[in-house]
């Protein structure tokens, strides 16, 4: 019998145990679910056959040896900075390894010994990273074995709400790490345009912003991700003249966030100390311009020329220009934002979310240009079953399943962009729901 142990039973491991939950008795396997919280890890499971919840201390190394020891298998759903301690605590007991995760420095310096043992670690296997990757790389291949040149390669994706629950007007609330939302594209965005290198620093980031559309569901508006280059040699596609990765928003969304990185809401390297009587109005006055008879108001349309009502009512549905008081005084601007943003961007017992995700190729053809537009929508359910939930955990439950069955068998450290791991984790997808729609244009040569 496989013993598959998972660590993490957070919000987006909610389809990744039920699908390994299910399958459990029917193939034979055993489940252990190891979270902090042992009533949450067994509220999950629901006492399903052949699945186990026990409570893990991750301090204890010693504890987290011998769970993994009893495993055939190791799932991790942990915080990424913890994946490599994880991985080569699998390494040490020569058990497997998955995580939906990037693929760290860490990990890489591991791949060697991992070939050598014969083990097979799999990062990368989630939504984005993950079904970005399998899904391009079908495309990619099947157009390499054609013969056919590609010459231009975008990916954006979001996790967004569905349209009949964007009830406030950014039409945005939380579905991934509030944090990593706030924090979004600090540094350096690069990317290639037509041959010439493109750096975009983050004061810029949200100006520079690509147009997408979909079927039923309407127009997008994306950013550029923080480095889109090194994918060049993932793909295959060292020579491409464009290549660009990025995120997906509602339209209007980036021009109002961008008020707040202008004026420095999102800033996370120094920490401030409120008075006790700060309201929300006072904090975002801080970072406005004194004026002795301006109002706030009035100081944001002068910092702002260009600023509509469409932006104003984002900020203002905030409460920003309110008198409540600030949820916390101390801690860096970005973390009061983010404390400010919780309040009116969590998502309620009955939202739905949803994931968009879309690849836009142009490629040379003996027959003429190609252009090659495809894109997902995936609808959650409600705020437990979200659509990232489903889109995280399901391509990594499935590359777990069918390497037990064998229909994976290879080694060494990997992430899925080869045909052995993508074909039967999108075929096994497309069962669930997730499932690309292709658009295919072709414009002959004058």
């Amino acid at each position: 019998m496989n013993t598959i142990l998972l660590l993490g039973s957070g919000k987006s491991s909610t389809y990744l145990i039920d699908f390994l939950a299910d399958t459990a008795k029917a193939k034979n396997r055993k489940l252990i679910l190891a979270d902090l919280d042992l009533e949450s890890a067994q509220s999950k499971l629901k006492a399903r056959p052949n699945t186990v919840a026990v409570k893990v201390d991750l301090k204890d190394e010693n504890s987290l040896e011998e769970l993994v020891d009893k495993s055939s298998v190791v799932i991790s759903m942990l915080p990424a900075f913890l994946h490599p301690v994880i991985a080569k605590i699998a390494l040490k007991k020569k058990k497997h390894f998955f995580s939906a995760s990037y693929e760290s420095p860490e990990m890489k310096e591991m791949a060697e010994e991992i070939k050598k043992s014969n083990l097979f670690f799999l990062n990368e296997c989630g939504l984005d990273p993950g079904i970005d990757h399998m899904s391009a790389m079908k495309i990619i291949n099947e157009s390499k074995e054609n013969g056919e040149t590609l010459r231009s390669f975008k990916s954006f994706c979001g996790g967004l709400l569905t349209p009949e629950f964007e009830n406030n007007p950014w039409k945005y609330k939380f579905t991934w790490n509030p944090r990593n939302v706030v924090l979004a594209g600090q540094g350096t965005s690069r990317y290639i345009e037509q041959g010439r290198l493109k750096f975009v620093p983050y004061h810029k980031l949200f100006t520079r912003i690509d147009l997408f559309e979909f079927d039923e569901i309407g127009e997008y508006e994306g950013y550029p991700n923080r480095d889109s280059l090194s994918y060049r040699k993932v793909y295959g596609l060292e020579d491409i003249p464009t290549m660009r990765r990025g995120t997906l928003r509602r339209v209007g969304f980036t021009k109002a966030w961008d008020v707040f990185v202008q004026l420095g809401l999102t800033e996370d390297h120094y920490e401030v100390n409120l008075p006790e009587d700060f309201t929300l109005r006072d904090f975002f006055n801080t970072f406005l311009p004194y004026h002795p008879d301006r109002t706030v108001e009035e100081k944001l349309g002068d910092a702002f020329p260009s600023l509509d009502f469409p932006t104003f009512e984002k900020i203002q549905w905030l409460g920003l220009f309110s008198t409540d008081p600030v949820p916390m005084r101390q801690g860096s601007p970005a973390q009061i934002l983010q404390k400010i943003l919780e309040k009116s961007w969590t998502l309620n017992p009955e939202d739905r979310d949803m994931i968009v995700m879309q690849h836009k190729f142009e490629i040379e053809t003996l027959n003429g240009t190609k252009e090659v537009v495809s894109s997902l929508v995936c609808k959650g359910e409600d705020s437990v079953h979200t659509a990232m939930a489903k889109t995280v955990g399901l391509p990594l439950a499935l590359a777990v399943d069918k390497y037990l069955d064998g229909e994976i068998s290879l080694t060494g450290l990997h992430i899925p962009v080869i045909p052995e791991i993508y074909h039967p984790i999108l075929d096994a997808l497309e069962k669930f729901g997730i499932e690309f729609k292709e658009k295919v244009t072709v414009t002959n040569p004058g």
